[in-house]
């Protein structure tokens, strides 16, 4: 492909100052005001793409980049070097160790053949696919900071270099150190191996970010990308999310998604606000009522006022947050660096600790003996438990989860789970359905189940709410037919009239009775009876409806958000393992402390905003605490991050 590639692009490839005008291609497709900043140092902040001068990897954009960006160039330039270094490193190892494995290939070659070969692999592997960590580690040497990449370039270069003299001019090493044919072992593939391993914890964990950064995208495309302006003469326009403004007045229809946070000023609505509040039920919307970006409208038209926009909106912030916190680094990478600032001085101080002593005490020739121990020094010190046991530990962990249906987000993640103690959970979807369903029926006189369910079923066909769709769904699923009503209306904030075999019926709460003509002395002690069941079912968590046909209360019925069947059970497992259950949901505090109830919850957070739930994990980590968190929408990735 070296033709296509250079026909693509060929100032690539002509052109030394390519790399500073792609860098700044790069910058200019980025969000206005993004800056970039390293992973393994956070503190590092630039406006500009660019490599961290304490450690040299890749700078990362801090906001969130185009969706069209592709991957990012660093994991392809890893990738790439990889497959060559597993190429050229395979064949290294069957020659150096294949004696071990019942195939003396050295053997067959003879040793001064075999070794040259091992060059000759060995050296497209370490000086080309090694390359971007040598960069780092001199970066890191001359920046005064050492770490990871500065052990790994010291033990690479001092095995790779050491070989090379031992290949080349092996009759400047001491007799004794010589095998048969006069060759002195080398440790090629030591550096080889040490290099492709390292490139591949390093593409591991590009694509994890890879994939945090396609989720925070993923949440930003909740909001549309168009809104329906409206000018001050009434004239409606679709315009770009970008240049909405505060002030602006925006209609929203069904079935659209809220475009930025603000205010109705006219019209009503239900809007579906679970992937922010968690709450179950769409929430009723009439003018002066907030409205939040992303949310769903789910029935009705109105005409918002724009508050908050770009990266002032409740989501944006929300990805925000997840962002900053996915950029976190996991414990043993701290730890890591941590020893490696004391490490690597120690270990150049033993070194030449060794090249001394042997130099002073040793037999002649003395400075070959130095030469040997010195370098032996520097190459066990290379970090193999710091730099290659760390990210194949996690990827054997996150495969075998893989099979297991569990996906882990990050080192840290795996790191503590092991010690976790409390577990924060999320309610609506996670240990309920995240659904209305029926829970029951209870008919009055001269009515049984199927009839209040059959009129209550054909009453909600002329409607759009989920409510609507759980009784629909509950008659249906009991085989009972659901017809269609006459006359039709959403009485908003009470609940919906029609006409059902020729006689008037409506369904909703108590002031929709009313309105529906219980309301003489008679009615008024049926619906006092009725009032007083509804609050129980309320303190139940369920949401009751009351249905009235020719003017009689024919029925009550309750809609709730049901528990899942394997909650209880999975909850009492974590018990048993000592983890405490706190529920956090941003759900009103009747519902929750009614499911917390039936799975025997004691410690329970409720009618919480994202942030809030952001905020209780932080105090229970700032307690000592190690904390787990379980949701299920985009409310709780703060928490999750």
């Amino acid at each position: 492909k070296c033709r296509d590639r250079f026909t693509a692009d060929p100032a690539r490839y002509l052109d030394f100052e390519t790399k500073e005008r792609a860098a700044q291609a790069e910058a200019d497709a980025m969000p206005p005001g993004t800056r970039y900043t390293c992973p393994m140092h956070p503190e590092i902040v630039q406006d500009a793409p660019g490599i961290c001068p304490l450690c040299g990897m890749a700078l990362e954009p801090m906001g969130i980049p185009p969706a069209a960006a592709g991957p990012s160039p660093e994991l392809v330039d890893f990738r790439r070097r990889f497959i060559v270094g597993a190429i050229l490193t395979v064949p290294l190892v069957i020659l150096a160790m294949g004696e071990h494995l019942g195939l003396p290939v050295r053997s067959w070659l003879g040793p001064s053949l075999s070794q040259l070969i091992q060059l000759l692999l060995a050296a497209p592997v370490v000086l080309w696919c090694g390359q971007p960590f040598f960069e780092r580690g001199v970066q890191s040497v001359r920046n005064r900071s050492p770490n990871m990449w500065t052990l790994i370039s010291l033990g690479v270069a001092a095995a790779f270099i050491y070989s090379v003299v031992a290949t080349l001019a092996p009759g400047i090493f001491p007799r004794m150190m010589r095998g048969p044919g006069g060759v002195v072992d080398v440790y090629f593939e030591s550096a080889a191996v040490i290099v492709v391993l390292v490139l591949l914890g390093q593409i591991l964990e590009l694509k994890a970010r890879e994939r945090t950064s396609g989720a925070l995208s993923a949440l930003l495309s909740l909001a549309p990308k168009t809104a329906r302006l409206v000018a001050g003469d009434g004239a409606e326009t679709d315009v770009l999310l970008e240049s909405v403004k505060p002030g602006n007045r925006l209609r929203v229809r069904p079935g659209e998604s809220v475009p930025v946070d603000g205010v109705v000023v006219e019209g009503h609505s239900a809007v579906d606000e679970k992937l922010l509040t968690g709450e179950s039920l769409p929430v009723d919307k009439a003018p002066g009522d907030e409205v939040t970006g992303g949310t769903l409208n789910k029935s009705g038209s109105f005409i918002m006022e724009a508050r908050r926009v770009g990266a002032e909106t409740v989501l944006a912030r929300i990805v925000g947050l997840v962002a900053e916190a996915s950029r976190s680094r996991a414990p043993i990478q701290r730890l890591a660096d941590r020893v490696a600032a004391w490490f690597v001085p120690a270990v150049v101080a033993v070194a030449a600790l060794a090249f001394a002593g042997w130099m002073l005490l040793g037999p002649k020739p003395a400075i070959a003996y130095a030469i040997i121990a010195a370098v032996s020094v520097l190459i066990v010190a290379c970090p193999c438990a710091l730099g290659l046991a760390t990210p194949i530990s996690i990827m054997v962990a996150t495969g075998r989860g893989a099979r297991e249906g569990i996906l882990v987000r990050s080192a840290e993640a795996l790191e503590t789970l092991a010690s976790v103690d409390t577990l924060v959970i999320d309610k609506t979807g996670t240990l309920t359905e995240g659904k209305p369903a029926l829970a029951s029926v209870s008919p009055r006189p001269g009515f049984d189940e199927a009839a209040v369910l059959r009129v209550a079923a054909s009453l909600e066909k002329g409607s759009e709410h989920p409510i609507g769709d759980a009784i629909i769904a509950a008659a249906t699923g009991r085989g009972i037919a659901v017809g269609s009503s006459r006359g039709f209306e959403a009485v908003h904030g009470l609940g919906i009239t029609g006409e059902i075999d020729g006689r008037p019926a409506a369904l909703g709460n108590l002031a929709m009775m009313r309105k529906a003509g219980l309301s003489n002395s008679a009615g008024e002690d049926v619906l006092a009876a009725a009032e007083k069941e509804a609050r129980e079912l309320a303190s139940d968590g369920k949401t009751a409806l009351m249905l009235a046909v020719g003017g009689q209360l024919a029925g009550i019925l309750a809609v709730a958000d049901t528990v899942k069947p394997s909650a209880a059970a999975a909850l009492a497992d974590l018990r048993s393992k000592g983890i405490e259950i706190i529920m956090a949901t941003g759900d009103n505090a009747v519902v929750a402390e009614s499911v917390a109830r039936q799975l025997g919850i004691t410690r329970v957070h409720a009618e919480v905003l994202p942030v809030e739930k952001s905020r209780i994990v932080s105090e229970l980590k700032a307690q000592g605490r190690k904390v787990a968190f379980a949701g299920d929408g985009i409310n709780d990735s703060p928490a999750l991050a």
